[in-house]
């Protein structure tokens, strides 16, 4: 970063130029590195009678733009349960592109027939998923299909 910004002072003789490539490239290093905080951790819950059972996954770290493909990754559609439950207590919801990756985990968990319950979630998460979601709002999701 300091190389990068000198070598921009030098050649372009501003000072603010070389100061604003300076904090462009720390703010990309640091949302990379930042971003791979992330884990998703899963454990089978038995429900008695049903052969399907309960999965429930525990999201650990910070959800952003960096982390919101692995947070969609770290997901089995393919397993079929009765119920889902994802447990974002010790995660954090930063952006729409976060809430967006959580729409459609939820979203593609009840397409495979699966019950979804999100549990957990700190106030200021709530208030950005509750703004922009639309997996718990049942006329958006119909006209986003709709849309396509």
């Amino acid at each position: 970063v300091m190389i990068s910004t000198v070598v921009v002072v030098v050649l372009t003789h501003n000072l603010a130029l070389g100061v604003f490539v300076g904090v462009l490239l720390a703010a990309m290093f640091f949302a990379n590195k930042i971003g791979r905080y992330m884990a998703v951790k899963s454990h089978v819950v038995p429900v008695e009678g049903i052969r399907e059972g309960e999965r429930e996954y525990k999201v650990v770290g910070q959800v952003f733009f960096a982390s919101s493909e692995q947070f969609v990754q770290s997901f089995d559609f393919k397993e079929v349960l009765e119920r889902v439950t994802i447990d974002v207590s010790d995660a954090h919801f930063w952006d729409i592109t976060a809430v967006a990756a959580l729409d459609k985990v939820v979203l593609k968990f009840r397409r495979e027939g699966a019950e979804v319950n999100l549990v957990g979630m700190n106030e200021a998460s709530a208030t950005i998923v509750d703004t922009f979601g639309v997996h718990d709002k049942p006329e958006k999701v119909e006209q986003m299909l709709n849309a396509h």
